[in-house]
């Protein structure tokens, strides 16, 4: 792999972030840390290595279905900012 840096400044535009000369230097450094670790694991033989998509097994947690007591429309309208007849209002999207 050719040696890659990152540009923090770009990346922080990117996501709109406005980072501090302390904060770039900082993340340019710990960036740095990641992408020298990820070199080291490049040079390892994972030729024999199963691939996987997890670590350890996944298995689907199931609860049984069973009917149990809901909150209640005013609980679930308490904090909506506009209701109409124990119905959220919403601006409309749809012409």
């Amino acid at each position: 792999m050719p040696e890659q840096t990152i540009d923090v400044k770009y990346v922080a535009n990117l996501a709109r972030l406005d980072l501090t000369e302390g904060e770039e230097a900082r993340f340019s450094s710990q960036l740095g840390n990641i992408l020298e670790y990820v070199r080291k694991l490049e040079s390892l033989d994972v030729g024999d290595a199963e691939p996987m998509a997890h670590a350890s097994p996944v298995y689907d947690v199931m609860r049984d279905d069973r009917r149990r007591p809901g909150a209640g429309a005013e609980k679930a309208l308490a904090n909506a900012p506009d209701r109409s007849a124990d119905q959220f209002r919403v601006t409309r999207v749809v012409e």
